[in-house]
């Protein structure tokens, strides 16, 4: 497929923008070589457009079962919210008299998640998920920097975290010290014992666990830490499988981070931007970022809490998301915010059913809102990896599922269905993987080869990484 600028002929071009109503302008010194601008027609711009459209995949394009990312449907109705005139007219330094709707807004939105949440008061500036990781640990790092108690260096994480744990606690200046998970996949009580001390300053877990086992032990954990003097950090990456059913605040955890995109169905990735809300119990309130909307006598204001840790970001984080996720959020209500959870683990359950009948589970048991496949075995008796098999899947017009992670887990497949798939479209799901399993057996080649059927093949992805062309090379 050819880039735009390599299409059209030069002097071709279209009416699409509205005449200049301001002079012209020219700069006083003129540029090197004159801009790489394409010159085409509105036909030819409307097609490239429209091909680069049938090469995305995406939530609204089908299957995406990416597994640690709860790549949910978006509900529209979410979008149109955010979309009233009343809330893309607004300006962050409007006086707050003429915004208090925007302020109920919030005021709701963090009234409801902090009962999700089991936490006393919630933040929306954070701008994503590994920023309200930042922040939560930050509060955690003030808390104990306010009791004069700065011997406590270091932060424990599981072997099973997800990658931006251990970054999160070095980029707050902690030292990172890393626990491993028994062999049911939990966290090793012996060796979290071993691991904490009066230089532990917390814990960040996320529950259920990576390979989607809600830990048995959860309660023996937090208790473990607070004993020690620690505080517990819950990521909330996988909250979908418990909003509603049970509260992180419970499990004694005493601050969070939610990534709104992955429970409370705003946009993910590249459909942003994000949101990540962070809750803590009372004790942490003090150390919030500022300013947090508070409710005075009918009418709403903004309150700096006592010893903030500081702006995270700019005025009030990313206002347009947490509408989405405030409709979201009244849309369900309190029945269908568990049941959305309980619907993510019976399609989790229902799936990992189906496939265990030829692929080896990593953890036979009953999951949560996923599961992770290991390819060891077919691996070695057919010499199909997992990327072979992620690879046979495009053929078949799926997304694969995260691969190679948790790395606790070799040749590892993780499978998130999320509650917004349909038992019709499971089944059609699984049959594919179960026919790529035999597949490996039968045709192991045409793994190798795959896919055949897709706008750019099998691509070379240690040389993309290690000799990355980052633009465009104009003759």
């Amino acid at each position: 497929m050819k880039l735009i600028f390599e299409l059209g002929a030069e002097g071709r071009g279209l009416s699409l923008m509205p005449a200049c109503d301001v002079p012209d302008f020219t700069l006083s010194e003129e540029r090197e070589a004159p801009l790489h601008l394409p010159h085409v027609s509105e036909n030819e711009l409307t097609r490239h457009y429209t091909a680069l459209c049938k090469r995305v995949h995406g939530v609204n394009d089908g299957f995406y079962p990416l597994g640690s990312c709860t790549m949910k449907y978006n509900p529209k109705i979410d979008e149109d919210m955010a979309a009233l005139p009343g809330f893309t007219q607004l300006h962050p330094l409007q006086d707050v008299e003429t915004v208090q709707g925007a302020l109920e807004a919030y005021h709701v939105l963090g009234t409801e998640l902090s009962e999700i949440f089991g936490m006393d008061a919630v933040t929306f500036q954070p701008a994503a998920g590994a920023h309200g990781e930042f922040t939560g640990v930050m509060l955690i790092k003030a808390y104990h920097v306010d009791r004069g108690d700065t011997a406590r260096t270091k932060i424990i994480v599981p072997d099973s975290a997800h990658g931006t744990n251990p970054a999160t606690a070095a980029m707050c200046g902690f030292q990172v010290v890393n626990i491993p998970s028994g062999s049911d996949g939990c966290v090793d009580l012996d060796a979290l014992r071993a691991a904490v001390g009066p230089d532990t300053a917390g814990l960040m877990l996320t529950n259920p666990n990576t390979v989607g086992i809600f830990d048995k032990n959860i309660l023996e954990i937090t208790k473990i830490v607070h004993e020690a003097g620690g505080l517990c950090y819950y990521d909330g990456a996988n909250l979908n499988a418990v909003m509603g059913v049970v509260r992180p605040g419970d499990m004694g955890f005493d601050c969070i981070h939610s990534n709104l995109h992955k429970t409370f169905a705003t946009p993910h990735g590249g459909g942003g931007p994000g949101a990540g809300a962070v809750g803590c119990k009372d004790f942490l309130r003090k150390y919030m970022p500022g300013p947090l909307v508070v409710e005075k006598d009918g009418r709403f204001d903004f309150e700096y809490p006592e010893k903030s840790i500081g702006r995270v970001k700019m005025f009030y984080g990313n206002f347009g998301v947490v509408i989405k996720a405030l409709t979201y959020v009244l849309s369900l209500g309190r029945q269908g915010i568990p049941d959305a959870a309980k619907c993510a683990v019976l399609n989790a359950n229902y799936m990992m059913a189906r496939l265990k009948t030829k692929f080896d589970m990593a953890y036979d048991e009953i999951c949560m809102h996923e599961f992770v496949m290991s390819l060891v075995r077919l691996h070695d008796e057919t010499g199909c990896s997992a990327l072979d098999v992620a690879k046979g899947m495009l053929d078949f017009g799926l997304h694969p599922p995260t691969m190679y992670f948790p790395l606790i887990v070799h040749e590892a497949l993780m499978v998130e269905p999320c509650e917004t798939e349909s038992k019709e479209l499971m089944d059609e799901v699984c049959d594919i993987y179960l026919k790529l399993y035999d597949m490996a057996y039968e045709n192991p080649q045409a793994l190798h080869d795959a896919p055949l059927h897709t706008p750019v093949r099998r691509l070379d992805e240690v040389a993309a990484a290690r000799s990355m062309v980052l633009r465009y090379q104009f003759a």
